[in-house]
């Protein structure tokens, strides 16, 4: 199986074949999800919340990340990685925004996602690129700006929103991004952005006409219960089959059931008896 590449998601989206990303944030569920064959997997921000139990994005570090990338890069050796810059890690200049984004790809990634399309960010995507780094951008609703945004609103609901959503997008495209992530629009602002740009859509809240779809692994699995968004659609509960796991373990403990001769060692029957003897 052929490592995917930034190319992977051009002839996807060329091809007339969606594109499926899954974030990760460990080596076991990266390794699951390498198995599956999925295109990309993002070590995204939201493992703030997820994993470390932060109550929003804003305050992971860089540090932190890097920790998360590598044991992802570790499972995933066929998946397009993506490393997902975190709050105030590229916006102070270029030169800060480099250095964490090259941080990332020595960690593992493949590539970077930055939010936004300001004229720094357009700029940093634009010297990434030319420094050998692939950029996925990230339009509609951005998480590290929800707080100018006025919390999780969607995005796009109007025509002209929408068309200045298209207008920043096609920037990004210009300045090299080989992708661009949509959060939260209406699915036929999302589709028309979509059908105006030569880069691949990454969906998410954004409806099924994007070139591909991604949303939070623990979402889907049922393992993050915290909170569920609208755009979200369960393929297992994780967290019931765990809480019964973990439930039967203990009564099984507490009950002296576990561990079983099964589950245990023995001496030989010489060595039983020379601790008798003694």
């Amino acid at each position: 199986m052929a490592k995917k590449t930034v190319n992977t998601f051009q002839n996807l989206k060329d091809a007339g074949e969606k594109i499926a990303m899954l974030t990760a944030y460990d080596y076991s569920t990266a390794k699951a999800l390498d198995e599956a064959n999925i295109d990309g997997i993002l070590v995204g921000d939201s493992l703030a919340m997820v994993a470390l139990g932060y109550e929003n994005t804003y305050n992971i570090s860089i540090d932190e990340m890097l920790i998360f990338i590598k044991a992802v890069a570790r499972g995933a050796k066929n998946s397009f990685i993506i490393g997902d810059m975190p709050y105030m890690s590229y916006n102070l200049s270029i030169a800060q925004g480099l250095e964490n984004a090259s941080k990332m790809i020595k960690a593992g990634a493949n590539a970077v996602k930055l939010e936004g399309c300001n004229e720094h960010i357009i700029n940093l995507t634009k010297r990434c690129v030319e420094s050998g780094i692939p950029v996925l951008s990230h339009l509609g609703f951005t998480p590290q700006l929800m707080n100018t945004l006025g919390g999780h609103r969607i995005q796009g609901k109007t025509a002209d929103k929408t068309e200045q959503i298209l207008e920043c997008a096609k920037r990004l495209e210009d300045a090299g991004a080989f992708g661009v992530v949509l959060e939260l629009l209406p699915a036929l602002s999302a589709e028309y952005i979509t059908k105006h740009l030569n880069i691949p859509t990454i969906g998410i809240g954004a409806g099924v006409n994007c070139s591909g779809q991604i949303v939070v692994s623990d979402d889907i699995l049922g393992k993050y219960t915290d909170f569920t968004p609208k755009f979200v659609k369960k393929y297992a509960n994780l967290h019931d089959t765990v809480l019964l796991a973990v439930e039967n373990y203990k009564k099984e403990v507490k009950s002296l059931s576990f561990p079983s001769e099964i589950e245990s060692f023995e001496l030989s029957s010489a060595e039983k008896e020379k601790l008798f003897i003694k």
